[in-house]
């Protein structure tokens, strides 16, 4: 069965003076112009005749409701399964401020009135883009796979596990030369540091040197489980650009000859999971719950936005708006070859964990291409990075030492009440659980 590709890119830079997303403070970190414009890309492998979609922007994350949005146009306007369109963020520390991704007005100070306007232009842009590349001639390829490596991520919460794994797709035109490649590898997009010009990181800076190498050729990148890595390295545009420069080179040389060939049928699932969070939801509960949020908004040394959390957490109480779980997304596209090649997606800052477990139950990095940073509303951290068996607090957690049974870390900047359960009825064993049926 003969496939098809075809492609578009468009731009999503805001104004100078937008607010940016990626590093909390005591005031808004405003652009002060562009360093390298912010894209997005989209492909599409055409399977059949069935468009199969995948998305990728220069954006921090995406707000559940704008998520949901795209995706439901893109299905109303198309008549396109939702299975079949892959929606990711790039998450760029250097990109725009969005309403709630993580929360504007605790995590930034910004007042999220100020972000509507490009928020629903931004939606509209994704729409525009995904009909260009659904409408730009549509090449026939063959698909083929292969991993090459990088080495400068680290885990910074302590663990074992260093992401090296680049995982690399590649659709190829009759003279087999590449019309489309898609990428990954699992490490915070930090490397620029906090700025003030607009730039997609390492990650956009990889795609740059691959398109420059491969003239007509689109690269999209898709994040791996990046939530517990870091880049290695002293912070800046110098080393930004060093490490975009080493991670496409990587792609490009891997290729320079056809991977192990993949193909149709691509049989794609879409489903959501609700990961329990540690909250007990009575009154005598939830008094004592805002009885340490009223003592945060007091305590000194602590960072800007956890007394605006506090607050938040109070009014939520008070108006009796509990949450007891997060919902997550789980996408699985199976490519066939020998072995399948399963693409999995998830919702969250997936930690690198997952990665290492899932990649021993499916057939390794040859088996498994797997990461984060579709819908993003929540770090994903596993049973080793909550308490009883972590000690000391964890950011990718979600607690720290001072009152470890409300939230703590990452969880008061997207921002919820409590931290993820652990455990045997917890996140860990409630994602493995839906995520190996999706896989098997």
């Amino acid at each position: 069965m003969t496939m098809f590709v075809s492609h578009a890119v468009v731009d999503i830079t805001p104004d100078a003076g937008f607010p940016m997303g990626g590093y909390g403070g005591s005031s808004p970190r405003l652009s002060a112009g562009v360093y390298d414009s912010l894209r997005a890309r989209c492909v599409v492998l055409w399977d059949d005749g069935v468009p199969r979609i995948m998305v990728s922007a220069d954006v921090l994350g995406w707000p559940r409701a704008m998520f949901q949005a795209i995706r439901q146009g893109i299905v109303d306007q198309n008549q396109v399964g939702n299975a079949n369109i892959i929606l990711v963020a790039t998450h760029t520390h250097n990109g725009p401020a969005l309403e709630n991704t993580p929360d504007a007005a605790i995590t930034y100070g910004v007042d999220p009135t100020t972000l509507t306007a490009y928020g629903t232009w931004l939606q509209s842009r994704i729409g525009d883009l995904v009909n260009m590349a659904l409408g730009a001639p549509q090449t026939p390829c063959t698909i083929d796979y292969r991993v090459t490596s990088q080495t400068w991520s680290a885990n910074r919460e302590g663990l074992l596990y260093t992401e090296t794994a680049v995982p690399v797709i590649v659709a190829r035109d009759g003279t087999g030369r590449p019309r489309a490649i898609m990428f990954s590898y699992g490490c915070h997009p930090v490397v620029a540091g906090s700025q003030t010009l607009w730039d997609g990181d390492y990650p956009a800076a990889a795609c740059a040197v691959i398109e420059a190498a491969i003239p007509g050729c689109v690269a999209l990148f898709l994040p791996g489980a990046f939530g517990d890595q870091d880049p290695v390295g002293s912070r800046g545009l110098a080393l930004r650009n060093t490490r975009g420069v080493q991670l496409g080179s990587a792609v490009v040389a891997a290729t320079e000859s056809p991977g192990r060939p993949v193909a149709g049928p691509v049989v794609t699932s879409y489903q959501e999971v609700d990961l329990p969070l540690d909250v007990t939801n009575n009154p005598v509960n939830l008094a004592a719950v805002r009885t340490i949020y009223q003592a945060r908004m007091a305590a000194p040394g602590l960072p800007s936005w956890y007394p605006r959390h506090a607050a938040a957490m109070i009014d939520r109480i008070d108006a009796g708006d509990v949450e007891t779980t997060v919902p997550l997304p789980l996408q699985v596209w199976r490519l066939q070859g020998t072995p399948t090649l399963r693409i999995c997606v998830t919702g969250g800052e997936l930690v690198s964990g997952y990665a290492v477990y899932f990649r021993a139950q499916f057939g390794g990095v040859a088996g498994l291409m797997i990461g984060g940073g579709s819908e993003v509303s929540c770090y994903v951290p596993s049973n080793e990075l909550l308490p009883p068996v972590r000690v000391g607090g964890s950011y990718a957690g979600g607690w720290d030492t001072d009152y470890p049974g409300v939230a703590g870390g990452s969880q008061t900047i997207y921002p919820h009440l409590g931290h993820f359960r652990s455990g045997v009825s917890g996140v860990e064993n409630t994602l493995i659980t839906a995520l190996t049926a999706q896989l098997t």
